[in-house]
């Protein structure tokens, strides 16, 4: 039976530990944008022409 309450105890420890990491991880802002990284896979690709199209040198005769 003690084995019981001792294994209660460390899954609250490590319940709480859990819990104050979610919270410094809210507090410094890390959930703050939501819908950007869903849509930022989208538009890599215009990305990517524009600095394809800024690089290429055109060798004249």
């Amino acid at each position: 039976m003690s084995v019981i309450y001792l294994l209660i105890s460390i899954s609250i420890f490590v319940a709480i530990g859990f819990f104050i990491a979610f919270v410094i991880a809210v507090r410094s802002g890390q959930y703050d944008d939501d819908y950007t990284p869903s849509v930022r896979m989208l538009f890599d690709d215009e990305l990517a022409k524009k600095t394809k199209k800024s690089t290429t040198i055109i060798k004249e005769n």
